[in-house]
């Protein structure tokens, strides 16, 4: 029997390991038995149109490895060992048990879960614009700097050393107590830390040690959907709470709850950060309720628009605060690395809870981790991913300002890697879903962040997914699919032309807010140039020139807006001024007034 596979040139995998893959498939199959002699290296060369030694050096693997066995002037043959060579080997078990009906259900046995919403589409890789947070791409991931690490926890004395491991990995847990806790404020003992596979494993153990049968869990609205879930599979009560662009709002609900779990970095998934005050007031509602505190420090490194806040964990009260954390979320592909800081009564329980279910994490991952810290590749990687992100986040924000000013509003964040914007009045985002699917670009609908209804025309966009170059052509192919989805014009004020809308723009005041709720004041003085101040404290300048041409006013920023030349058709009536795009549609807004007049905010 000839070969049935087929070899991908352009794959990262070698051809020679692509043959050798193809031919164990062959074997597990039972397409080549055992004792089944292989094609010649001259033959399969020419079969697959690869060099003879490609297949040689192939080969020779495979007879080093046990599947294939040489025999002296007859050639290689598949192995007769009983790994590879038994009878149905390969087969699906139990198919024709399963035909025979015998009364047995199944779903009688399992319990009903909550419908889990729609995966995010396994090639967005193939889409040009992926709005999608948590999904990465290439060029983030320190494939040479985790590659140094790997290959240093790979020495065989490091081998020697983590692979008898049957707990955390002290060398990790010491670069995390004194290298990434103190950045947050937190200064812990070592049997105060806890590794886990990740953050979601984290909360899961919380859960399993403070959430018996009938707890009443206070959470995040919106927040993740899996940890509703997770409440409800251990018959917990879930108290959703309200969040807002100071996080989570603490109400008298509190009152009725045993634990309280929370994002405040970087509330997940809006991407608000908890304000110092209600830190505060949560930390001293705590003591009153006699409340625990499951802080996950979501995000936690990238509050590069802002100041940090301390974790509440570091702040007076954070005794009853369980810390969870991971590793940055680019290294998960090949890490998945969490922690948890807790008193140590509380950590000696976890880590028996953790012991009868995975017992630790991959020592061998636990010791790359530990020497890509120590080499000080973390610290890099961060700074980098943090410079990106931020310039990430500012292209993102001035796109949506340039294509979308009134048509979208965004929560303020001071940083992270989101925005959670709100489309306008009638919007159907699962309609701009598609339509902006259409134009290659991919934006993540949050009703399933909700416990109940979700206010319409909500939806989030990322920046972890694509590059900072494809950020304006996506922001652009959305707007342009948004305007299909509305498919109406604006109903525009009269429009001005000639020497009216000279008259009307010259020595105007034009008053207006940012697409993320900054005010802005631009003034057209009577030579053709304009000035511009944004920001609650006037701080974002920048100057440019304007002019009548065709009945269309034109203005050029010299950085706003990208410094390019754009044109409108004009409307005012009264103290409002509208911008008309291409069919008619009000593309920006502004109160008029003439220089030298108040401000009428």
């Amino acid at each position: 029997m000839l070969p049935s596979f087929t070899l991908d040139r352009n794959s990262d995998v070698t051809l020679q390991d692509q043959i050798r893959k193809g031919v164990i498939r062959l074997i597990r199959s039972q397409a080549w038995p055992a004792g089944y002699r292989l094609p010649s290296s001259r033959t399969m060369a020419r079969l697959l149109r690869v060099a003879r030694n490609t297949v040689t050096i192939a080969y020779q693997q495979l007879v080093a490895d046990g599947h294939l066995v040489a025999r002296e002037r007859s050639g290689l043959f598949v192995s007769g060992d009983p790994a590879t060579g038994r009878p149905g080997f390969g087969e699906i078990a139990g198919i024709a048990e399963r035909a025979m009906p015998n009364g047995f259900s199944w779903l009688d046995r399992l319990p009903r879960l909550s419908p889990l919403p729609e995966e995010r589409p396994a090639n967005w890789q193939h889409y040009p614009y992926p709005f999608l947070d948590g999904c990465f791409d290439d060029s983030l991931f320190p494939v040479d700097e985790w590659r140094e690490a790997a290959g240093l926890s790979l020495k065989r004395r490091q081998v020697a050393s983590w692979s008898a491991i049957a707990d955390d990995d002290a060398a990790l847990i010491e670069e995390i107590r004194t290298k990434i806790l103190p950045r947050r404020g937190i200064y812990a003992r070592p049997d105060e830390i806890m590794l886990t596979l990740g953050t979601a494993h984290a909360r899961l153990l919380a859960l399993e040690l403070f959430c018996p049968v009938g707890s009443r869990v206070a959470i995040e609205d919106p927040g993740p959907f899996e940890l509703r879930a997770l409440i409800e599979a251990r018959r917990g009560v879930a108290v959703p709470l309200p969040v807002d662009d100071e996080g989570i709002v603490t109400d008298v609900q509190l009152a009725g709850c045993d634990l309280v779990m929370l994002t405040p970095s970087h509330q997940l998934p809006t991407g608000a950060t908890l304000s110092l005050v209600r830190r505060r007031v949560l930390l001293a509602a705590a003591e009153v309720h006699d409340l625990i505190l499951v802080e996950d420090d979501f995000e936690c490194e990238t509050n590069y628009l802002d100041a940090d806040f301390p974790a509440m964990r570091s702040m007076a009260g954070g005794s009853r605060v369980v810390y969870i954390a991971g590793l940055a979320k680019v290294l998960d592909p090949s890490l998945r690395l969490g922690f948890m800081v807790a008193d140590r009564e509380v950590i000696a329980h976890l880590r028996e809870l953790r012991r009868l279910s995975v017992k630790q994490p991959p020592p061998n991952n636990q010791r790359a981790a530990a020497q890509f810290l120590a080499l000080g590749h973390y610290d890099t990687m961060m700074r980098r991913i943090g410079r990106e992100f931020r310039t990430r986040q500012i292209a993102l924000r001035d796109a949506l300002n340039h294509y979308l000013p009134r048509s979208i509003a965004i929560q303020p964040v001071r940083g992270g890697t989101t925005m959670w914007v709100r489309g306008p009045e009638g919007l159907d985002v699962a309609e701009l879903a598609v339509a902006a699917r259409r134009c290659g670009v991919l934006i993540e609908q949050v009703d399933c962040y909700y416990a109940g209804s979700p206010p319409p025309g909500l939806f989030r966009l990322g920046v972890t997914s694509l590059p900072v170059e494809r950020i304006r052509p996506g922001v652009a192919a959305l707007a342009a699919a948004l305007n299909d989805v509305l498919e109406k014009k604006a109903e525009p004020l009269p429009i001005l032309t000639g020497r009216a809308l000279r008259r009307k723009m010259s020595g105007a005041r034009l008053d207006c807010r940012t697409v993320y709720g900054e005010p802005c004041t631009i003034l057209l003085l009577a030579d053709g140039t304009m000035t511009g101040r944004a920001g609650h404290a006037g701080e974002d300048v920048d100057t440019g020139r304007w002019w009548i041409e065709g009945d269309r006013w034109h203005r050029q920023w010299q950085s706003w807006s990208y410094g390019e030349v754009t044109s409108f058709q004009v409307a005012v009536e009264g103290n409002i001024v509208q911008w008309l795009g291409a069919g008619q549609r009000v593309v920006d807004w502004a109160l008029i007034g003439r220089i030298g007049d108040l401000d009428p905010s």
